[in-house]
């Protein structure tokens, strides 16, 4: 899946690091990433290219992670782009190669987004500053300490035999996913799955059983995969706002080939292929 990078390995802990020449600096605006191009194909931008074109990005670089010994910081300057560095979709990283480095600017992304997002105090709107001893956000004003946030979300195949329930949102993401939807206060991820399935397709479901993980930085997520079975009928009533589609799938109807990098078309694939899906 998408955070497979072995054998590279990714270090998230917090440590006071400066940047050589060699590291990558990200810089973040919104949902764009500033990237070089040469030859058609894009790259990260290191630190020597950042200082050389823009040394007010490098006065106050945030240390993120590391992935084997290349370190990774981001600069909250707004950047203008100039040829050939280009501001692109973040969700670029889903198809950069080498995949450890799409991974690392997806996660980059993360941690921007929440550096954003997190610039003032919510209690009384004073102006953060950075932790020096460890990954937060304190308020001078008032004392108020933040840390990242990660939102738990639920994903669930739910089958019936040799069928699968398969969907598609009713914006945005286009191909088939699975039922999904974020955690809310006071659940497990058990009781969030059984509320999203019921509202989503007006199903229920039984015998549920974890598969695996995956950190989503898109969507600032943690994303916990499980399988189930069909609980009853197999009439599915929509939720017309949420998707746009809900249909029963034959695993020998699947499509073949497709992209595992996401959790969900990994359980798909897995169902396909009769893998660890059933009881």
């Amino acid at each position: 899946m998408f955070q497979d990078i072995e054998p590279y390995a990714y270090h998230n802990e917090f440590i006071d690091r400066q940047p050589t020449e060699n590291d990558y600096v990200f810089i973040i605006n919104k949902d764009k990433v500033l990237l070089d191009e040469k030859d058609g194909e894009l790259s990260l931008l290191q630190y020597n290219t950042v200082k050389d074109n823009f040394p007010d990005a490098i006065k106050d670089l945030i240390y993120l992670f590391s992935v084997d010994q290349a370190a990774f910081f981001l600069s909250l300057e707004e950047i203008t782009e100039t040829e050939p560095l280009q501001h692109k979709d973040i969700h670029v990283f889903r198809e950069m190669k080498p995949s450890w480095l799409a991974f690392a600017g997806a996660t980059a992304f993360h941690f921007a987004h929440w550096y954003d997002t997190h610039r003032y105090c919510g209690r009384c709107t004073g102006r953060f500053e950075r932790k020096i001893d460890e990954r937060a956000v304190i308020c001078p004003s008032c004392g108020n300490v933040e840390y990242p946030r990660i939102s738990p979300v639920v994903i669930v195949g739910i089958i019936d035999g040799d069928r699968i329930l398969l969907t598609k949102y009713a914006k945005g993401y286009k191909r088939y996913a699975l039922v999904a939807g974020f955690v809310e206060i006071g659940e497990t991820l058990e009781a969030a799955l059984q509320r999203e399935v019921l509202e989503e397709v007006g199903l229920k479901i039984k015998n549920i059983r974890y598969y695996k993980s995956q950190p989503w930085a898109f969507s600032s997520s943690l994303l916990a995969g499980f399988f189930a079975d069909l609980d009853g009928s197999d009439n599915v009533v929509v939720d017309t706002k949420e998707l746009a589609e809900a249909v029963w799938m034959h695993r020998d109807a699947l499509p073949a080939g497709e992209s595992t990098l996401s959790l969900t078309w990994n359980m798909i694939e897995a169902f396909r292929l009769g893998m660890k899906c059933e009881e």
